[in-house]
């Protein structure tokens, strides 16, 4: 009896440290995210995660995997609390789900030796392939790559996109993982470091454009980014709906009065931010008259985001290029809409469960065409909000002739008093931005609502940004650009095949076990750095 509780106390001493660790490991991912940016927490955090579910018991790893989860959602998506505490936390815990299943698999795997850091970076593509789909058409919030724009990997987005710099990210934690639990230490620091160094370099001789390109058209255009701000306190919803529009023509006769005065050069195209008009300027006459009154005020072609009505029932959230002689033109319809914000799944249940659901009187219609518009001289490949995070959605725009890559979002419902535009949603989309410009080789124009607005280079550095709950108009002079990087080219076969590589390791693992009966529950391994020794 004595010695069995003595074995006991011994298990628990190897094991009982996985539900802290794992909860660290996530907090320590979150860190590489804004406000704090810290990109090498996130190789730190993933080792954490790998040490944390390669051994021990299947529910172990299954909890320390969910613990992880909440360690990384419940910080990250703290911007939803404007929505209700529900919101937020119903969100982080069902996310969280995804990494209690990668920390099944990761045990699953646990006993491999020199493949093992592979096998965590396939997991961990997999795992994001995976939940960037999946349920209601996925949420791609958390990927390791968004919390690499401050780091020496960004420049492997052009060669495989946001899959790519996942990959290395978490076989760099891998490997941390493995020289922890080596045996022969020194060797093992060695392979890991050439590693490591081998893919900073590689990234550091990605050649990033900086240029435009003459092949398609102009090599730069003039563009102006109108942040028009939001109304705060003491407005009803058509009383705050019709100032917001009125605050982004005010801005924008501001912009025209800059350029008759010589202050800023005059633009050749105009961007205006989601949701700038929330009425239906097909047919309100009010909004459409202010509309077409800053549009004659400026002289050029604007990008408009309004909220169209129909079909049916239906609303639609989409952008509207309107030409000072002939007004209203091409039409681009937001594809990937947002789940409980844009649309609501089982709608007549949801809404006697929940009240504050009634306050979603129609589901949006999601588009079916890329956002590839003309206005003025450029082809823009243009996105909306939540979209950013879609890499088919941009690469499907980008591929069908945009040079130029603008993205209009509305975060004034996800930000708070106090906020500073350097955290929250607004933040972690400008992240998603940086990394679409160097994944395909095109400059970013950001127009939010309420802030952040941004000029992106097509190397990822942010030339100007405004900040959050303040009027601002952005004069850029940028690039447009028609070549396509290798990640253009390779589209979403990388992160299928690294994919389809985890899948083939889980089935191999399998029939390794079948052949071998019982190899999978042999005795838990002692994971304490002095026996690792």
């Amino acid at each position: 009896m004595a010695a069995r509780h003595a074995e006991a106390r011994r298990s628990w001493s190897h094991a009982g440290w996985r539900a802290p660790a794992a909860t660290a490991a996530g907090l320590l991912v979150w860190t590489s995210f804004p406000p704090l940016n810290w990109w090498p927490a996130a190789i730190a955090g993933v080792a954490l995660f790998a040490l944390a579910t390669r051994s021990g018991r299947y529910r172990g790893a299954a909890l320390s995997g969910w613990l992880f989860g909440l360690g990384l959602f419940v910080p990250m998506l703290s911007f939803l609390r404007g929505l209700g505490l529900d919101a937020w936390l119903v969100l982080a815990v069902g996310e969280s789900g995804w990494f209690l299943l990668l920390g099944l698999a990761g045990r699953w795997l646990g006993r491999l030796r020199s493949t093992w850091p592979v096998a965590i970076a396939l997991l961990w593509v997999a795992q994001e392939w995976a939940r960037d789909r999946v349920p209601f058409g996925g949420f791609p919030w958390g990927r390791l790559a968004f919390g690499q724009a401050h780091g020496p990997l960004l420049p492997l987005a052009a060669l495989g996109g946001a899959v790519l710099v996942t990959f290395v990210t978490a076989l760099l934690g891998g490997l941390l993982g493995w020289v922890l639990l080596a045996r022969r230490r020194a060797w093992a620091v060695l392979v890991a470091g050439g590693v490591a160094a081998a893919a900073c370099a590689g990234a550091a001789v990605v050649s990033l454009p900086v240029v435009g390109t003459t092949t398609g058209g102009p090599a730069h255009a003039v563009v102006a980014i109108i942040q028009g701000n939001v109304p705060r306190l003491g407005l009803g919803e058509f009383a705050q709906r019709r100032a917001v529009t009125a605050d982004h023509v005010a801005q924008t006769q501001a912009l025209a009065a800059d350029v008759a005065a010589g202050r800023v050069p005059r633009p050749e195209l105009v961007i205006w931010p989601e949701n700038a008009s929330d009425d239906d300027p097909f047919h309100d006459a009010v909004a459409r008259a202010m509309i077409e009154t800053a549009v004659r005020a400026v002289g050029v072609p604007v990008l408009v985001g309004a909220v169209l009505d129909g079909p049916g029932d239906h609303v639609r959230n989409a952008a509207i290029v309107w030409s000072p002689a002939t007004g209203p033109g091409q039409i681009y319809v937001k594809r990937h809409l947002v789940p409980f914000g844009e649309y609501l799944p089982g709608r007549a249940v949801l809404t006697k469960l929940i009240g504050r659901f009634a306050l979603i009187p129609h589901d949006f219609a999601a588009g079916k065409q890329p956002g590839l518009l003309q206005v003025g001289p450029a082809r823009l490949a243009d996105v909306i909000c939540f979209e950013v995070a879609d890499d088919a959605v941009v690469r499907d725009a980008v591929l069908g002739g945009g040079r130029l890559i603008s993205v209009q979002t509305n975060n004034a419902t996800y930000e708070h008093v106090g906020d500073d535009g350097h955290g929250g949603e607004t933040a972690q989309q400008l992240e998603m931005s940086r990394l679409r410009a160097v994944e395909h080789g095109r400059a970013v124009l950001v127009a939010a609502t309420s802030g952040v607005s941004a000029v992106i280079a097509p190397d990822g550095r942010v030339l100007s940004r405004t900040g959050v709950f303040v009027p601002a108009r952005v004069v850029a002079d940028v690039p447009l650009r028609d070549p396509r990087t290798v990640a253009d080219r390779l589209g979403a076969w990388p992160e299928r095949g690294l994919a389809l590589a985890a899948l083939l390791l889980l089935v191999g693992q399998a029939a390794r076990n079948r052949r071998r009966p019982g190899a999978d529950s042999a005795p838990e391994p002692a994971l304490q750095l002095a026996e690792a020794r």
